[in-house]
């Protein structure tokens, strides 16, 4: 007796998935980092902001969008991440694009590039620990670009907090007024509500032209095996779309849009992208020569005036490797390639 072994391929009766598109009017858009001192609470503002939304529900974790292993451990923000936030405020519905920035001095190259995104910032300050070294330097980076900038005094609810004196730091240091200051606790949420209605109130909607055609800036970058670069961009003029060709300035190179996808704060697939928001491209993009920080791009065949970019990180720490099988060299290169593409402060130079 045998048994005949029958296959059959099953073919699914859905058709491709319809994917969704968050056009927002540009004067309802809001592009905003968030600054400070490391370890003045911004990660915790940031998943309150979160909560408050509803972009994950309450008691989620803590530091949501710090994703890497290294910040889990320590608890400090190591590399800038991205989210763009639905936010309903007097009966309107805006496109908040939110990026919590480190705020340890030796990855101050994310807090430059994030704010290349940016109208405003809120500069988070210790109501314990006062006005600290890299809220000095961030205040003064973020009024370089003329960035609105929301003071907010952090930790109102320790037990030796202080914010009367820090008022005086800030109005001293900055010459910021005191009824421009917030007074919050990010961990108790309290007065929280008030940070998003600066945000909607004091930051401008970004200058953009959505009947140009595209041109956006790539400032940020990281390595997925499955799909290659991933290339977070903003978009200054036009609009993006799946399937779309786009070329590098600085290559030449072009390439297929084959994903757009935005930060919600989990990725979510969309159609197209408008100028004045913040999003991912999958385009094949395999090496960090191709996704360059800093670059320009536009659509094929459409050139356009390259944006300001970024100037490169000073080298402060040099470092020679190799493998101790010279057999594993192509490996050890590939991995260097993608550090590099995950972190645009390291640079690699082969020697023969």
């Amino acid at each position: 007796c045998t048994k005949e072994l029958i296959l059959q391929r099953c073919y699914s009766t859905d058709g491709p998935k319809e994917l969704k598109e968050y056009k927002f009017p540009i004067e309802r858009l809001r592009n905003f980092s968030i600054i400070a001192h490391v370890d003045h609470g911004k990660s915790t503002l940031a998943d309150r902001l979160l909560e408050i939304t509803g972009a994950i529900r309450t008691n989620s974790g803590a530091q949501v969008l710090d994703k890497l292993q290294v910040e889990k451990e320590r608890g400090i923000t190591v590399k800038a991440q991205t989210v763009s936030l639905k936010y309903i405020y007097k009966g309107e519905e805006y496109m908040l694009n939110l990026i919590d920035t480190p705020g340890h001095v030796d990855f101050a190259s994310e807090v430059q590039r994030s704010l290349s995104a940016c109208q405003g910032v809120i500069l988070v300050v210790d109501a314990n620990d006062g006005v600290q070294a890299q809220t000095v330097a961030n205040f003064y980076l973020a009024f370089g670009k003329d960035l609105v900038i929301i003071p907010t005094i952090n930790k109102i609810d320790l037990k030796n907090a202080d914010p009367e004196r820090v008022v005086k730091e800030l109005n001293s240091l900055f010459d910021i007024e005191e009824d421009d200051i917030l007074k919050i606790s990010a961990k108790l949420g309290t007065n929280v509500d008030k940070v998003l209605e600066a945000v909607v109130e004091r930051i401008p909607p970004p200058k953009v032209d959505r009947d140009m055609p595209f041109r956006g800036l790539i400032f940020d970058s990281w390595y997925d095996k499955y799909r290659g670069a991933i290339s977070l961009i903003y978009l200054s003029e036009g609009s993006l779309s799946v399937k779309q060709h786009i070329t590098s300035l600085h290559t030449g190179k072009s390439y297929e849009i084959r994903e757009l996808i935005m930060l919600r704060p989990e990725e979510e697939q969309v159609a197209k992208l408008y100028a004045g928001q913040v999003g991912c491209v999958v385009c094949n993009m395999r090496s960090s020569s191709e996704a360059h920080i800093g670059d320009t791009i536009h659509l094929k065949n459409a050139p356009v005036e390259p944006l300001i970019g970024f100037s490169p990180a000073k080298a402060m720490v040099y470092a020679g490797v190799y493998p101790m099988d010279q057999s594993q060299h192509l490996s050890l290169r590939n991995a260097i390639e993608r550090l590099v593409l995950n972190d645009s402060a390291v640079s690699m130079a082969i020697e023969t």
